[in-house]
């Protein structure tokens, strides 16, 4: 069943109203032009500490440039933004505190019930390793469009309330989410390696990174970018012959987890709520025969 979340504002009418407008984005970005740029090169990590093959990769080439005055991502940005400010001290906003955290244990944490399993750094060590080896690739090609487009975070350019200190952030820029990034990276991963709980866990990735906009240190065109960006990495690390390896060292200590879950009859219990999204209108239909 669908678990709703209070929405003092009203939210849904943004898909209607300046998302609608983000349906042209697509001819925008086609008349904006493509460069040549250095990319992040694996040739210059250490082979150990990295997925990503030694060739260069240029996730810039990849996500649509940051949206700019007169783009229309732009004006549904500053829109959802002031909409989303009125979700402050609700349930959602709460939540999207208990996202700022990117601990590996908060993150497992986060994921135990989509997952249907009790996930930590102690009884997943080979998990944990590969989801943070991969984030931090993730990360790294991330920060290059980051420092490329520099765009403001959204409390920069308009007034409202956030649900984190500012001097966390205010050092860093906006587009793509880092924490998006973050979030898609483990949320993919996880549903490779446990396909019958994808719906689930792909929805939590999807909540993580909505998170962002919510707590209002992310627009939303940034945390779109973050998805694409972790999607695009993941592709490019897929065959590696150590992601391979630990994929399948994680997927054995997985199946070990599930086997002593269904020892103890506790296996899919707290997973099957899914947490709606931001842009979900009131008035949707609750899903039946899930």
């Amino acid at each position: 069943m669908v678990v709703p979340y209070q929405k003092s504002q009203n939210v849904d009418h943004l898909r209607r109203g300046a998302l609608a407008k983000w349906a042209s984005r697509s001819a925008i970005i086609l008349i904006a032009g493509l460069g040549i740029h250095a990319g992040c090169d694996a040739r210059e990590l250490d082979p150990a500490k990295t997925y990503l093959p030694a060739t260069r990769f240029s996730i810039i080439d990849v996500v649509p440039p940051a949206p700019v005055q007169g783009d229309a991502r732009y004006d549904a940005d500053r829109e959802i933004f002031l909409k989303t400010r009125g979700l402050q001290n609700s349930d959602r906003w709460r939540l999207a505190t208990r996202d700022v955290s990117e601990r590996p244990a908060d993150l497992l944490q986060d994921f135990s019930g989509p997952a249907g399993l009790n996930l930590t750094p102690q009884n997943a060590p080979r998990l944990t390793a590969l989801l943070v080896t991969a984030a931090a690739d993730t990360a790294r090609v991330n920060n290059e469009a980051k420092n490329y487009f520099r765009r403001q975070r959204p409390f920069k350019i308009d007034a409202g309330p956030i649900c984190q200190p500012a001097a966390e952030v205010s050092d860093s820029y906006d587009y793509p989410s880092g924490h998006t990034t973050r979030g898609w990276t483990w949320a993919s991963l996880l549903a490779q390696l446990l396909p019958g709980r994808a719906s689930q866990i792909l929805a939590r990735g999807r909540a993580y990174g909505e998170s962002r906009i919510v707590c209002g240190v992310h627009n939303a065109s940034a945390v779109e970018a973050g998805r694409l960006s972790a999607s695009a990495t993941l592709t490019v690390m897929q065959r590696s012959p150590r992601f391979q390896a630990d994929m399948a060292a994680a997927l054995r200590e997985l199946d070990r987890l599930k086997r002593q879950a269904a020892a103890n009859s506790i296996i899919g219990t707290p997973g099957d709520q899914i947490i709606p999204s931001i842009f979900t209108p009131q008035n949707h239909p609750e899903r039946v025969g899930r």
